[in-house]
């Protein structure tokens, strides 16, 4: 039973990363955030931890680039902010370290990897700043949302996942 209710929830956060990266964007100057995923990143972690989020994003990036609706710069834009989201979290149990574990993860480090992947596959290498800005807005604008979201709308968050956002601090490190 519990592992049927994990694998339908993990479905169903693929599925709104998917269609919400499909047709949800802000456009901010020339760039397009594609917001969903950053903001899933970020509630996942919080909520159900860095392995879940991980693995949700790589999902999202996999089936975006399976349809032809994404780059492989999904890759990493998306797991790096979510590990780091969750790790971030891990260490001090907040909102705002895991935004900023998602922030740094994918606004500069994944930033960083797409860029080196860039001049890997094409040969020609790009400005960084050709990358960051871009991963940062989006980053910024999904992580924004999701501490919005769970300031604003935190007890129902809880209601809707059926849980608490995951406390480490009673866990012993050794």
């Amino acid at each position: 039973m519990f592992k049927t209710q994990t694998l339908t929830e993990t479905a169903i956060f693929v599925a709104i990363g998917v269609i919400g990266s499909t047709f949800l964007a802000i456009n901010i100057g020339p760039y397009r955030a594609l917001f969903i995923q950053h903001l899933l990143n970020v509630i996942l972690a919080v909520f159900y931890g860095t392995n879940r989020a991980v693995t949700v994003s790589f999902t999202v990036a996999l089936l975006r680039n399976l349809l032809g609706i994404g780059t492989l710069f999904a890759f990493p834009g998306g797991m790096i902010g979510a590990c780091l989201a969750g790790l971030f979290y891990r260490i001090k149990p907040s909102i705002y370290t895991a935004v900023m574990g998602e922030l740094i993860g994918t606004g500069l480090i994944a930033a960083v990897v797409s860029r080196q992947m860039s001049q890997l596959l094409t040969g020609e290498a790009l400005s960084l700043f050709f990358f960051v800005p871009g991963f940062f807005i989006s980053s910024a604008t999904g992580s924004f949302i999701a501490l919005l979201l769970y300031i604003r709308k935190g007890a129902l968050l809880q209601r809707i996942f059926k849980r608490t956002p995951i406390d480490f601090s009673n866990t012993q490190t050794k």
